[in-house]
């Protein structure tokens, strides 16, 4: 059975024996009490946007400005380097410079995940390394996808089990079908559960019944299920999700905070209402108009969202006034 594949490495017992002595003690991996797992990931993480200048630098005072706004918002946590980030536009001294740009302003009891995924399992390790020597708390590791057709559920078993058994951090496996033409099968994420440096998964599939089968068929492990999106958060939680990694979060966060309050408290019908009016403004910022509308958004709400790197291209005019006219009609501007 390809399952199997899971079983091959001896350094799984010495792993989950550590996270049973001594749960990971990284900064920032402070774990409520009652949560049930050594490291909590409930609640909203924002995938960061990498700011640019004009001449589409990395702009680090611009970063360093939005993350000071985003430390009065109750987040889990940050993203960094995720899709949203425009990560495979940065060269690899950009990416880790981001990281410890990130590290140094982020509250001591925030997370922050670091996307270290590459095509290949040897260059993924080492970026994952570097992520942490940068100060990331968590890998965020994106499924290879180039030779999708080679990638079954063995291959990328042994792709994460290797990254994982290596990795001096927790990972979270990342699967964004619109962006890599994969699904990280459920198989496969069943089978990674058990690894016990894999914490977690974030789905951006936005398959609810997929999303409930992951929580229900890994409620044996310590791991965790984000959602992707804002579009299906709610959804997400009444499943058994733990928390969303969500790119209106750049923009909204402070509301995105309160559904996931909401949701906790169970206080399903105000929930309900705050996530119809979430919806048409996440999938403008996200399949709509994507990066170039996230930060076009980010810039009336009082952050920098600045150009983005070539070849993505700005909004045109009637664009700009399409995504304006979404959130205005949502109640957001």
């Amino acid at each position: 059975m390809v399952l199997s594949t899971r079983l091959a490495s001896p350094l799984w017992p010495t792993l989950a024996a550590l996270r049973r002595a001594a749960p990971w003690p990284q900064r920032g991996l402070s774990t409520p009490s009652g949560s049930g797992y050594s490291l909590n990931l409930g609640g909203i993480f924002p995938p960061l946007t990498t700011p640019f200048s004009p001449t589409q630098e990395v702009d680090y005072a611009q970063l360093e400005g939005n993350l000071r706004r985003y430390t009065s918002i109750p987040f889990r946590g940050l993203v960094v380097l995720g899709s949203n980030g425009e990560y495979p536009y940065l060269a690899l001294h950009e990416r880790t410079d981001v990281v410890s740009c990130v590290r140094r302003a982020l509250p001591r009891d925030r997370l922050l995940l670091a996307g270290s995924g590459c095509e290949s399992t040897q260059a993924t390790i080492e970026l994952t390394v570097s992520m942490a020597e940068a100060g990331a708390d968590v890998a965020l590791v994106v499924t290879p996808c180039y030779y999708r057709g080679a990638m079954t559920s063995a291959a990328l078993i042994q792709h994460y089990t290797e990254v994982a058994d290596a990795s001096p951090i927790p990972v979270v496996l990342y699967s964004v079908p619109a962006n890599t033409g994969l699904d990280l099968p459920l198989e496969a994420v069943v089978a990674l559960a058990q690894h016990p440096n894999i914490v977690g998964i974030k789905d951006s599939g936005g398959d609810i019944s997929r999303m409930g089968l992951m929580v229900h068929k890994t409620r044996q492990e310590d791991f965790q299920v984000l959602a992707g999106s804002a579009s299906f958060l709610l959804a997400s939680y009444a499943l058994g999700a733990s928390g969303g990694v969500c790119a209106l979060a750049n923009v909204l966060g402070a509301p995105l905070c309160q559904l996931d309050r909401l949701c906790r408290e169970g206080h399903w019908q105000e929930a309900r209402s705050l996530q119809h009016r979430l919806i048409e403004p996440n999938m403008a910022v996200t399949r709509r108009f994507g990066i170039p509308g996230l930060k076009k958004a980010m810039e009336w709400f009082g952050y920098y969202g600045g150009p983005c790197r070539a070849p993505l291209a700005p909004l045109s005019p009637p664009q700009v006034e399409e995504l304006r006219g979404t959130f205005s009609a949502n109640g957001w501007l």
